[in-house]
C-alpha cells in the first residue's frame, strides 16, 4: 500500500489534508514538522499549510528526500523561498473562494481539473516568482501563482486547499498526487 506522510506546519486544515489521503485508501500518518525526513519511511509528502514560515521546522529538508512532495499554500510557499522562487503579500488575505485558470492541461497534478475550478484560497503571502525548474500550472484574478509543478523533481504546489468542502475538485488534487507517487 502506498504511503503518504503529512508534515504538520500547524495549519488548521492539516488533518483533512491527512483525512482526505485515508479516504482515498492511502496509509497516512501526520507527522511533526521537526521529524527528520531520514526517520520516514514513504513514498510522498505533503507539506501542509500552516501559519507562519518561521514555524516549518524541518520541511524544507523533504525538497531532497527522493520522493515527491506537494505543497498546499504555506508548503508550496515554502517550496518556491527554498528553491530560489520569491514570495510576497498578497493583496488579499484571509481565506476567499477564488476561480482559479488552469494553465497547463498536461500537468499531472492539475491539468485534469476544469479549466476553471473554485477554490478556498488564502492569499495573505502568494508565491511572487517560480522557482528555476518549475512550470505555472495555474493563476487567477487574485494571485498569479495558483500552482506550479516541476515534474522532473516531482515537486507540485498548490495555493489554495484542496482538502476543504469549498474547493469544487479537492479530491482529484489528492487522487493526481497518489497516482505521481504510485508511478515512480
Amino acid at each position: 500500500m502506498t504511503k503518504i506522510v503529512v508534515v504538520d506546519n500547524h495549519g488548521q486544515f492539516t488533518h483533512l489534508e491527512r483525512r482526505a489521503l485515508r479516504d482515498l485508501g492511502v496509509d497516512t500518518e501526520l507527522i511533526d514538522n521537526e521529524t527528520p525526513p531520514e526517520d520516514v519511511d514513504a513514498d510522498g509528502v505533503v507539506l501542509s499549510g500552516g501559519p507562519d514560515m518561521d514555524r516549518v521546522g524541518r520541511s524544507a529538508d523533504y525538497l531532497t528526500a527522493d520522493v515527491p512532495v506537494l505543497g498546499i499554500c504555506l508548503g508550496m510557499q515554502l517550496i518556491a523561498e527554498e528553491l530560489g522562487g520569491s514570495v510576497g503579500s498578497g493583496e488579499y488575505g484571509g481565506y476567499a473562494d477564488v476561480t482559479v485558470d488552469i494553465v497547463d492541461d498536461a500537468d499531472p497534478l492539475t491539468g485534469s481539473l476544469h479549466p476553471e475550478t473554485r477554490v478556498w484560497a488564502s492569499h495573505a503571502d502568494e508565491v511572487t516568482e517560480l522557482p528555476d525548474g518549475f512550470e505555472l500550472t495555474a493563476r487567477s484574478d487574485v494571485c498569479d501563482v495558483e500552482a506550479m509543478s516541476d515534474t522532473d523533481r516531482d515537486l507540485y504546489g498548490v495555493q489554495w486547499h484542496p482538502e476543504v468542502a469549498h474547493t469544487e475538485e479537492g479530491d482529484e488534487i489528492f487522487e493526481n498526487f497518489l497516482e505521481i507517487c504510485e508511478s515512480r
